[in-house]
C-alpha cells in the first residue's frame, strides 16, 4: 500500500462541483491499494499515518502526530501511486488492485484510521473523477510504502 501524505492547512475535495470531503489542519492521504495488500496492511499504514511526527512544537521540531494535534485526515483513493515507470513514457497499472479489492481495503484504512483516534476523517469518492484542492503547510510531503517496512 503506498500513501502520500501531505500536511495542510486546509483540503477538499469534490466531485461534479459538489464538495465530499473536507478538513482543517492536518493531512491529505492519497491512498494507493496494491494487489498484495491486506486488511493488516491497510491497519499497519494507518498507524503509521495517525502517529506520524511531522507537525512542529513551538520550538519548530517535528515532535507531533495527528493524534497529539487532533489534526484531521482526508483520504482520497489514487490509483496511479501504483504505476510503473521504468520502461517507456506511458505508466502501467500492473501491481494496482482491481476495485472489487481496493475499495474493501480503502474503507478498512479509513476506518483504521478512526479506530486509532484520528479527529476527523472525511474521504473522496471511491473511483469517481474528484477535485482535491489543499493549502499545504510547509510543505510537508511524506512518500509511506509499505513494502519499505512489512
Amino acid at each position: 500500500m503506498k500513501a502520500v501524505f501531505q500536511r495542510v492547512l486546509s483540503a477538499q475535495v469534490t466531485v461534479d462541483g459538489q464538495p465530499v470531503g473536507r478538513i482543517g489542519s492536518g493531512a491529505l492521504v492519497l491512498l494507493g491499494v496494491e494487489q498484495e495488500d491486506t486488511v493488516g496492511t491497510a491497519a499497519l499504514l494507518a498507524g503509521k499515518v495517525a502517529r506520524l511526527r511531522v507537525f512542529s512544537d513551538p520550538s519548530g521540531k517535528f515532535s507531533d502526530s495527528l493524534l497529539d494535534t487532533g489534526g484531521g485526515a482526508l483520504v482520497v483513493s489514487n490509483f496511479t501511486l501504483c504505476a510503473n515507470c521504468r520502461h517507456g513514457r506511458r505508466p502501467e497499472f500492473l501491481q494496482a488492485a482491481r476495485p472489487e479489492q481496493a475499495q474493501p481495503l480503502y474503507e478498512h484504512f479509513v476506518q483504521c484510521l478512526k479506530d486509532e483516534g484520528v479527529a476527523r476523517v472525511e474521504t473522496g469518492v471511491f473511483g469517481a473523477d474528484m477535485r482535491v484542492g489543499m493549502e499545504g503547510d510547509g510543505p510537508v510531503t511524506i512518500i509511506l510504502d509499505t513494502k519499505d517496512w512489512c
